[in-house]
Order: structure tokens, then C-alpha cells, then sequence
């Protein structure tokens, strides 16, 4: 398989498929520990990178859930992703240490979670553990809870806000 359609083959448009829950029972059944995080990822950037990567460490498997289109419209505003679904997909997809990027168009990926019933689920530190959506059903099962602090001066706010020509 080439390269770039190894990258593709990560990218799950459609998490109710039957492939994903064969992934899923897959890595289930060869005993991996597997992490879930999620975001809009909309300008990949320097923060992203080292968040996902510390992820990565936190097991042997990291899923992406991965906002749509609509879903980061509805939660940032119209102008909102800057780059289209497929572009943010493939971006993280890109990474080795990323095993899956799930695109869901809740705003929330409480469902997705539900689904994969990962062992950790990570956010940024602007979470507090208590109110990250789905620790409940990660408590529940005996999993881990966990933030990742940010990098200071890296967002795709202050990218954003760079970019505009005044």
C-alpha cells in the first residue's frame, strides 16, 4: 500500500460502520491500551503537535475524534474551519503516532466515546478533568481521565489573529 493511501486508511468518515468496530475489536483483542482525544484541529500548529504526541505517549493506541465541518461552525462561528474537513483529516492522519481520525458531527463527542470505550481520554488543560465530556463513561469502566497543559504562544486563535492585515 502506498503511503498516502496508508494515511487515508485512518480516516473514518462514518464511526457506526462495521470496519471501525472491527478496528475497534481488533486492537480490544490484542490487549492495546487506547487513548481518545478530540478537537477542531482547524490550523495545525506547533501546540497541537506536542499535545497529540504527549497523547500518543499515554498508551498504545490514539484515536482522533475529529470535529466536522458544521460541528466547528456551530461551535467557533461561520467563518469557521478554516480548512475543510478532508484537509484537517489527512493533516492528522499524517502523523505516525495517530492510529485513527474519527469525524463526528455532534457538538460534542459524547457518542463517540460511548462507542470506543477508550482506556484514556485526554484533553487540554483548559479542562478540568470533572468536566471533560465523557469521563463519565471513563470512570465508570475504571479508566483514566487526564489534560494535556497547553504550549504557551501557540493557538490557532493567535495564528488567526496574526494572519489578519490591518
Amino acid at each position: 500500500m502506498e503511503k498516502l493511501e496508508i494515511i487515508k486508511s485512518k480516516i473514518t468518515v462514518d464511526y457506526s460502520n462495521k470496519d471501525f468496530s472491527f478496528l475497534l475489536a481488533f486492537w480490544r483483542f490484542k490487549a492495546k491500551k487506547i487513548v481518545f482525544t478530540n478537537g477542531c484541529f482547524d490550523i495545525l500548529h506547533r501546540g497541537h503537535v506536542e499535545y497529540l504526541s504527549k497523547a500518543s505517549e499515554e498508551g498504545d493506541i490514539l484515536i482522533v475524534g475529529l470535529n466536522s465541518d458544521e460541528s466547528v461552525s456551530r461551535l467557533k462561528g461561520n467563518n469557521r474551519p478554516v480548512q475543510d474537513i478532508n484537509s484537517r483529516a489527512m493533516l492528522l492522519a499524517a502523523f505516525q503516532f495517530i492510529h485513527a481520525v474519527v469525524v463526528f458531527n455532534e457538538d460534542t463527542p459524547y457518542n463517540l466515546i460511548e462507542l470506543i470505550q477508550p482506556d484514556v481520554l485526554i484533553k487540554g488543560g483548559d479542562y478540568s478533568v470533572g468536566d471533560i465530556v465523557g469521563s463519565d463513561i471513563i470512570n465508570k469502566n475504571g479508566g483514566e481521565v487526564k489534560t494535556i497543559p497547553f504550549v504557551e504562544g501557540y493557538s490557532t486563535t493567535l495564528l488567526l489573529d496574526k494572519l489578519q492585515i490591518k
